[in-house]
């Protein structure tokens, strides 16, 4: 099958050395002081969105049950974060907010009123082919229905929303028809379906092993890096549907070494430093087997996807494209941060459409399996890089830096990886590649 296509949106990101990458993600700035030299304690820090991160957990165990959720401004490159009930001594609680950097927004609606309300929906309105994440941008919750949710479906749907009271859900239409991105005949890594690597980990026990979707885990025991090759991985774990889309996959000869990036295509890699929690309204790319790079925001967490096969919750909500194929592949920072495993959603890499992420540290929990630079195994035989399709091999020998500013001025000295997403795009990137002697440091 064909999948020449002209990108809706590829992600750029700018070369640079594998050292570069390391300092650009340890040199993270104290989430308590301006970046921007303001003398105005109160005043919005302008921070990075790895910094965002870590500030709004620290802010949400300050504000306690006032705090409403909250997001990352990419334009003003600021955390807003909702508060609910702040009167009498609460307000001290906002000032502090205020001072360590945030802006503060007071909204109606507080996390534990919209936790109800995504339980109301799990109750009434499990309907395949709907899905439903906290969007705190709107501090609602935001309801998506797929093509396939007429007649008296929607009727119950939007009548489940009504009940929910003014301002507390919304409905959006999607086109296109949710599903896991798993691709049966293209190219048969394991039992007729070809998925790509999430994430390379050590598994509990020391081996080597990767993280990939759930229900490429559940779709086949045994996994190969070519078209009728032999098996190199075999499922250890493997959830879904249920409470999660994600599988461990051991590779079977323990002498195997993962390298702990991801690859991006032309001879780049993007090393993958630590896991790292999805922020709503931050930039975070997705490679896959089929498409390859290509990036958007995180639009909602937690959310519940209602699939033919079954309800799968604690999902990550984005508008990154994807097609199948891409199962399982890697949602990364530009910073190095491992941030989910491709599970499914609608629409392709022409038209857009919704896509849902595993959260790699959900997985990684749920597994007991870790995630670092060092990579797993200490043997000879390279292992796979993420992003690849199962059994793929990055080469280490080239890396993007994505500290770098996608936006930086086009003349200067940059590698430009929609070159190899066009690849991918075109099928003449499958994943398949030859294992490489690791070679020392």
């Amino acid at each position: 099958m064909s999948h020449k296509r002209n990108s809706k949106r590829k992600a750029v990101i700018a070369a640079g050395g594998v050292a570069a990458l390391g300092a650009a993600a340890l040199l993270l700035p104290n989430a308590m002081a301006s970046q921007d030299g303001g003398s105005d304690a109160a005043a919005p820090k302008t921070l990075k969105a790895a910094d965002a991160t870590n500030l709004a957990a620290q802010l949400q165990n300050l504000l306690g049950d006032s705090f409403a959720g909250s997001y990352y401004d990419s334009d003003s490159k600021q955390l807003v974060v909702n508060v609910v009930n702040v009167s009498g001594d609460k307000n001290n609680v906002v000032v502090q907010a205020k001072k360590a950097g945030a802006k503060v927004r007071e909204v109606d609606n507080s996390t534990a009123e919209l936790a109800a309300a995504a339980q109301t929906l799990k109750a009434k309105a499990t309907i395949p082919g709907t899905a439903w994440a906290v969007d705190p941008r709107t501090n609602q919750v935001l309801v998506t229905a797929d093509a396939t949710v007429t007649g008296a479906k929607w009727n119950r749907l939007e009548s489940t929303v009504q009940s929910l009271g003014s301002g507390m859900a919304t409905i959006k239409k999607s086109a296109g028809t949710f599903k896991t991105f798993v691709s049966g005949g293209d190219a048969i890594f394991g039992g007729g379906a070809r998925c790509s690597l999430g994430f390379n980990v050590t598994a509990s026990d020391g081996s080597p092993a990767f993280l990939t979707a759930g229900h490429c885990g559940v779709a086949a025991e045994q996994w190969s890096d070519s078209q009728n090759g032999q098996p190199i991985a075999t499922v250890d774990q493997a959830v879904f549907p249920g409470d999660g889309d994600f599988s461990l996959v051991k590779y079977d000869d323990a002498t195997t070494q993962a390298p702990s990036d991801v690859n991006i295509g032309g001879g780049q890699t993007v090393q993958i430093l630590q896991a790292a929690e999805a922020t709503v309204g931050a930039q975070v790319f997705r490679m896959g087997s089929t498409t390859g790079l290509h990036d958007g925001q995180v639009l909602g967490l937690d959310a519940t996807v209602n699939y033919p096969e079954g309800t799968v919750t604690g999902l990550i909500q984005t508008d990154v494209c994807a097609e199948p194929g891409d199962s399982g592949g890697s949602l990364f920072t530009r910073d190095g941060g491992a941030v989910g495993l491709t599970s499914g959603g609608s629409g392709d890499c022409t038209a857009g459409g919704e896509t849902f992420f595993q959260p790699v540290t959900t997985a990684l929990t749920a597994t007991g399996a870790t995630l670092g630079a060092a990579g797993a195994g200490a043997g000879d035989q390279a292992g796979a890089g993420g992003g690849d399709a199962v059994g793929g091999t990055a080469d280490p020998s080239g890396a993007a830096d994505p500290s770098a500013d996608p936006s930086a001025d086009p003349s200067a000295s940059a590698a430009d990886p929609s070159a190899a997403a066009g690849q991918n795009a075109a099928g003449q990137h499958t994943g398949k590649s030859k294992h490489h002697k690791s070679h020392s440091n």
